[in-house]
C-alpha cells in the first residue's frame, strides 16, 4: 500500500482536450483534497469523463498541467498508476468468471501470491454482500451485483486515489444506496475518491466539495452547501389549483421577486430563488410578500413551501439548463423503477 499525502490529491490547471473538432475539455481546473469525496457534477457532455481519463494517464491533455499526489500525469505516468484504480460507466470484469475468479485473477496480476489472492477475495466479497454469490458467473449477477463486484475489484489493492465515473447509473434506488455506503467505507479507510456523476442527490449525498462542470471547464466549486448559498437562501414552491391560471401567477411571482421563475413538468408547480445577493428582506419574508400578491390577484394556492435551493436549482442557475433534460431525467427514473 503506498504512503497517504498530506497535500493535494489532484491539481489540475489548465486542461485541454479535443476530440477533432470536439472541445471535451477548455481549460479545466481543479484541486481535490486528499482523504475526501470530491464530486465532478455536469450533464452528458461535460467532460467529466474526459478528465478522469487525463487525470487516470489513459488520455494525454492537449494542454495544460496536473498532477496526482505530486506526480505529473504525462511525466510521471507509472508513479500516478501505481496509485489510482478506475471503475468506469461500465463493469470490466469477466462475466463468464464467478465473482471470486474474477477478483483472484485480478489479485495475481497485482502480484499477490495465490493464497493472499484468494483470501483478499474472500474479504471484499464479503464486505460487499456478495460471499453467497461468489461462486456464480458474473452474467448471472443484476446490476448492482455487477457494480459492487466492479468497485471491489478496484480496491483490491487499496488505491490511494479511486476514479468512480458514474458508478450508479441505470441502477435501482436500493442498489443505488448500496454502492453508496461502499464508497463512503472506501473513504473512511484513507482512500481519496473523484465522483463523477449527473446524480445531484448523489453528489448531495457523497461529495465533500462538488465541482459543478459544463462545456468543459468547471464553473463553479464548493461545498454542497456553499454552492446552494450561492444561488440564494430559499427556494418557493407552489402548487397553484388552476393550470390556467399559472401564466398569471409566474408575472406576479416576477414582479414581487424580481428573479426570473421556473415552471415545472407539473402544469400546476412554480419554483423561485428567494433571499439571493443584492436583497434586502430575508427570504421569509419574500415568500410572505409573493404569496399576498397571489392572493391579491386572485391566484389560488394549494400548496406553498420554503426550503433550501437544490443542487439541480444551482445548476439550472449556473448553466440555464438543468443537470439532467427532462427526457433524460423520465427515462433515468423509469429505469431505477
Amino acid at each position: 500500500m503506498s504512503k497517504r499525502t498530506t497535500g493535494p490529491a489532484i491539481e489540475a490547471e489548465g486542461l485541454t482536450r479535443s476530440f477533432g473538432e470536439t472541445r471535451a475539455l477548455a481549460g479545466l481546473d481543479l484541486q481535490v483534497p486528499a482523504g475526501t469525496v470530491y464530486g465532478l457534477l455536469g450533464p452528458n457532455g461535460a467532460g467529466k469523463t474526459t478528465a478522469v481519463r487525463v487525470l487516470a494517464t489513459l488520455l494525454r491533455p492537449d494542454g495544460g498541467r496536473a498532477q496526482v499526489f505530486g506526480h505529473d500525469v504525462v511525466a510521471e505516468a507509472d508513479k500516478v498508476r501505481a496509485r489510482v484504480s478506475l471503475t468506469g460507466q461500465y463493469a470490466s470484469v469477466d462475466e463468464d468468471l464467478t465473482g471470486i475468479e474474477n477478483l483472484v485473477l485480478l489479485g495475481r496480476l497485482l502480484g499477490l501470491r495465490k493464497q493472499a489472492a484468494r483470501d483478499r477475495s474472500e474479504q471484499l466479497l464479503a464486505a460487499f454482500g456478495l460471499t453467497e454469490a461468489g461462486g456464480r458467473q458474473v452474467k448471472k449477477y443484476s446490476g448492482g451485483m455487477r457494480r459492487r463486484i466492479d468497485i471491489a475489484a478496484s480496491i483490491l489493492n487499496t488505491p490511494d486515489l479511486l476514479f468512480l465515473d458514474e458508478p450508479t447509473t441505470g441502477l435501482d434506488p436500493r442498489s443505488r444506496n448500496q454502492v453508496w455506503e461502499i464508497v463512503r467505507a472506501v473513504v473512511a479507510h484513507g482512500t481519496t475518491v473523484l465522483l463523477t456523476t449527473q446524480y445531484l442527490d448523489e453528489a448531495d449525498q457523497l461529495a465533500g466539495r462538488i465541482a459543478v462542470v459544463d462545456h468543459g471547464r468547471v464553473i463553479a466549486e464548493g461545498t454542497p452547501g456553499e454552492l446552494k448559498s450561492s444561488v440564494g437562501s430559499g427556494t418557493v414552491h407552489l402548487r397553484l389549483r388552476d393550470a390556467g391560471q399559472r401564466p398569471e401567477a409566474e408575472k406576479v411571482l416576477l414582479a414581487a421577486l424580481g428573479v426570473p421563475v421556473q415552471l415545472e413538468p407539473d402544469p400546476v408547480a412554480l419554483t423561485a430563488r428567494v433571499g439571493g445577493e443584492g436583497s434586502d428582506l430575508a427570504a421569509s419574508e419574500q415568500a410572505a410578500r409573493a404569496l399576498a400578491d397571489l392572493a391579491h390577484a386572485g391566484i389560488v394556492v394549494d400548496d406553498f413551501s420554503l426550503g433550501q435551493p437544490s443542487l439541480d436549482e444551482v445548476f439550472l442557475a449556473l448553466t440555464d439548463h438543468p443537470a439532467v433534460p427532462a427526457d433524460e431525467r423520465d427515462e433515468q427514473l423509469e429505469a431505477a423503477r
